[in-house]
């Protein structure tokens, strides 16, 4: 795809995280000309980093982050219809603590979360016994006899930043990912920016309005290729998980709370594994270099430690990630766990011309609802655009029958008898009713080309460099799936030596 420098685009939104691509979908629906540009590969930071939640946040309301937690609640069963194949339903149980929460509290809390979203797809919470399957696996005999369950979904949130993308690319959006913004100035009322690709090629384009999307990068953006001084400032917090070896069984997750007052979540993940985490670390490095500490993973394992009958040690964890959440600091609260994780729209215009709109905060459940806030923010300056449409609006491949994704999953698995269930399940999952744009004309296992290892095949992987703007290993095994989790040593090396001679420069594989 070629850009048209002679043009002049409605928006250039600078940023590939959950922001940056949700607003690109939402202004290419609307009939505006956008380009979206990312220095490195979709989702490469914070947006790859969460806990995978879609959910109002309970512990907000011990903020009184009414508005924030009655949004994020409304946004689950709108983004569950939107993409049932990467989000799905997930129950939440609390042990119960007398030491550290009241009852009446978390009653009061559970009240408030059943009815402050409207919600009419999930069920709503109960009390149950953690002396009785299913809540018993996993935990300490006697030490926490009462619990409370809640629900809330699951999202896979590298492939939803994905999903988007491709939409606002099919809605005429242009799509420039591996390219740095290096500067940006107004120019006769419009932006004028210089872009520079991988490879060192450098293109000047030119937009209407910019829009700053880049996440914890937001304030040096500003400061550094706008030239502007005042910006909003941000509070860096940095956020860690680790994965370890399935702690129980059944498919509802823990939420467990600290003598810090923290909570830290365990959830299933990737069939035999369990996700621990988050922690909340002020942090002041490159968001690049972002990486767990030590204490962090002692934190976690300390942690799962008090509730758990199976001990773990750090030796015990076989990946972590770590992102940095950037969240608008409004002062007045020393610790990091009590800053807000709403999001702040400023919207900059010289004259009523080349407005610049600064995202600073947020979280990936209320994605849409902020792309939706933005371009209501920049509709003064496009009277043309179309109004409001993403609710309602399926994500590429989410358009599943009735959202019941287990029917759907199972109709592939007849449509493809020679694929192993698990195979056909995994892609499912992944790419909903695309599938068939995976496997293609393929009528055996061997047509699908070169095996990688495990159940990953050439076919998928050229779709994921043709359709995904993957690139390089880790994009395929970290990013676009969980898949260096489950195959074999060789097949990042297999992948690198592919993408070199498919012309894609070398890249190496992180994963710590």
């Amino acid at each position: 795809m070629t850009l048209v420098d002679s043009g002049i685009a409605d928006l250039l939104i600078i940023g590939g995280g959950i922001n940056g691509t949700g607003i690109a979908r939402d202004a290419a629906g609307r009939g505006l000309k956008a380009i979206m540009v990312e220095r490195s590969d979709l989702a490469s930071a914070t947006s790859s980093a969460s806990t995978k939640l879609i959910h109002g946040g309970l512990r907000y309301l011990e903020y009184y982050e009414f508005r924030l937690v009655r949004e994020a609640l409304s946004e689950r069963e709108v983004l569950l219809a939107a993409a049932p194949h990467i989000i799905w339903p997930l129950r939440f149980v609390l042990p119960h603590d007398k030491s550290l929460r009241p009852a009446w509290m978390i009653r009061i809390g559970l009240f408030l979360y059943d009815h402050l979203g409207g919600r009419k797809l999930l069920p709503p919470s109960k009390r149950v016994s953690l002396s009785r399957p299913p809540y018993s696996s996993g935990l300490k005999a006697g030490i926490h006899e009462i619990g409370f369950e809640y629900s809330d979904c699951w999202v896979n949130d590298a492939r939803m930043v994905v999903l988007n993308a491709i939409d606002a690319r099919e809605r005429g959006a242009q799509i420039l990912t591996r390219t740095s913004c290096i500067s940006a100035r107004r120019e006769g009322g419009i932006w004028v920016a210089e872009l520079q690709a991988e490879d060192g090629t450098r293109r000047t384009v030119r937009a209407k309005a910019l829009v700053n999307a880049t996440g914890p990068w937001a304030g040096e953006f500003v400061s550094r290729q706008l030239g502007i001084n005042e910006a909003a400032t941000l509070r860096l917090v940095k956020g860690s998980h680790i994965i370890v070896d399935r702690l129980y069984e059944g498919d509802h997750a823990f939420i467990l709370q600290n003598a810090d007052r923290r909570i830290v979540f365990t959830i299933p993940y990737e069939g035999k594994f369990t996700l621990v985490g988050t922690t909340d670390v002020p942090y002041e490095g490159d968001p690049a270099k972002v990486a767990i500490s030590g204490d962090e993973t002692q934190y976690l394992c300390d942690l799962v430690n008090r509730y758990f009958a199976k001990s773990i040690a750090p030796k015990d964890v076989v990946w972590n990630y770590s992102g940095v959440r950037p969240l608008f600091d409004e002062g007045g609260s020393e610790s990091a766990s009590a800053v807000s994780r709403d999001y702040v729209l400023e919207l900059e215009d010289e004259s009523g011309k080349a407005p610049l709109l600064n995202i600073f905060g947020g979280k990936i459940t209320t994605f849409r609802r902020l792309s939706e806030h933005a371009l209501q923010k920049l509709k003064p300056f496009f009277p043309e655009a179309r109004g409001d449409w993403t609710k309602g609006a399926a994500l590429p491949g989410g358009d599943i029958a009735n959202a019941n994704f287990e029917a759907f999953a199972a109709e592939q698995a007849r449509r493809y008898p020679w694929l192993m269930p698990a195979h056909v399940r995994r892609l499912c999952r992944a790419y909903g009713t695309r599938i068939s744009r995976v496997i293609g004309e393929a009528r055996a296992i061997g047509d699908l080309g070169r095996h990688f290892g495990g159940d990953l095949y050439e076919a998928e992987v050229r779709y994921l460099k043709d359709q995904e703007w993957a690139a390089s290993a880790e994009d395929v095994l970290w990013r676009r799936s969980k898949l260096g989790l489950h195959v074999p040593a060789g097949t990042a090396d297999a992948l690198r030596a592919w993408f070199t001679d498919q012309g894609q420069p070398a890249r190496s594989t992180a994963a710590s």
